[in-house]
């Protein structure tokens, strides 16, 4: 995801010059991961620049942060026009949102209480992480050694950025293996997900993913997912997936704000179906970006109008 400069950042309350969003090197969430983010997209549709699922997003947000005591000095509805403005003034078609809240500058220890919590937003243009080709062929994945948390040592529903920590491990070593995505399993030995997306399989017709209970992040994406599915009587089962069904599953693909719905051809090298785009995965990419596009109904109103 390179960054390409944009005009302004939004900082605690008040929109700077991209170059001055600047913090201190002492700042606790740079030692101790002590932060909440959030990744979110806006698209050129229609009628317009408009971001998608923006609500959820900041509910999100604001739940990460409440998991781990991340006192937020702003209400949901003053971020939610802080990210829409951010995306105006920096006169953005297609871009990337990252809002972020970290406990700043102010005391330098494990507890964080006494440092204070600021608030940035940041958007800047791109268009995707493997390029539009992968849309239609897929990407190939490889199952890591690493493994996603148990339940009882990171809270792995909040976007905390220290559980990145473990994505970082799994993308590094999956492209170290010539793969292009890593897919992690949970504590006990099951699919969870990708180092940082959700993960779908179809098998006897019937979509499967794992539950949120198999240490994943409830991604927003995957809820939009699930919808679809139902808008188009896809049947979903939501279970603990052995690392077996990965090798006979009909389809794969994965779901987030980055990696949208994409395809999966192959898992440790061995061929998922025909190694090819499969027609549910196909189903539910024509019914997301044709939302984008105006050619389905935003029946869900999940495009928030810039």
């Amino acid at each position: 995801m390179k960054l390409i400069p944009s005009t302004y950042v939004w900082m605690n309350g008040e929109l700077v010059p991209w170059d001055r969003a600047r913090i201190h090197v002492l700042t606790h969430g740079l030692h101790y991961g002590s932060s909440v983010f959030e990744g979110i997209r806006a698209y050129a549709t229609a009628t317009g620049t408009a971001v998608l699922a923006l609500d959820a997003h900041v509910l999100r947000f604001f739940q990460s942060c409440k998991i781990i005591g991340l006192a937020l000095p702003f209400a949901p509805d003053e971020i939610r026009e802080a990210i829409l403005e951010t995306v105006r003034r920096n006169g953005h078609d297609n871009c990337y949102i990252r809002p972020i809240a970290f406990r700043g500058y102010g005391s330098l220890g494990v507890f964080a209480d006494d440092s204070p919590v600021d608030v940035a937003i940041g958007t800047f243009p791109w268009q995707g992480h493997f390029g539009p080709d992968a849309r239609e062929k897929g990407i190939e994945v490889g199952v890591s050694s690493w493994r996603r948390m148990a339940p009882d040592t990171l809270p792995a529903m909040a976007k905390v950025a220290g559980n990145y920590v473990n994505s970082q491990l799994v993308a590094a070593e999956a492209r170290a293996n010539g793969f292009h995505e890593g897919l992690v399993l949970d504590v006990a030995g099951y699919v969870s997900e990708g180092s940082g997306q959700n993960l779908f399989l179809v098998h006897g017709g019937r979509l499967h993913t794992p539950p949120v209970g198999a240490s994943i992040l409830a991604g927003v994406t995957r809820s939009l997912v699930l919808q679809m599915a139902a808008d188009l009587s896809i049947p979903v089962v939501q279970m603990r997936i052995p690392r077996e069904m990965l090798y006979i599953c009909e389809e794969a693909f994965l779901s987030g704000t980055a990696a949208e719905i994409l395809p999966i051809r192959s898992v440790d090298r061995k061929p998922v179906g025909s190694a090819s785009r499969g027609p549910i995965t196909t189903r539910l990419q024509e019914r997301f970006f044709g939302i984008l596009s105006g050619e389905h109904a935003d029946t869900h109103r999940w495009l928030t109008a810039v």
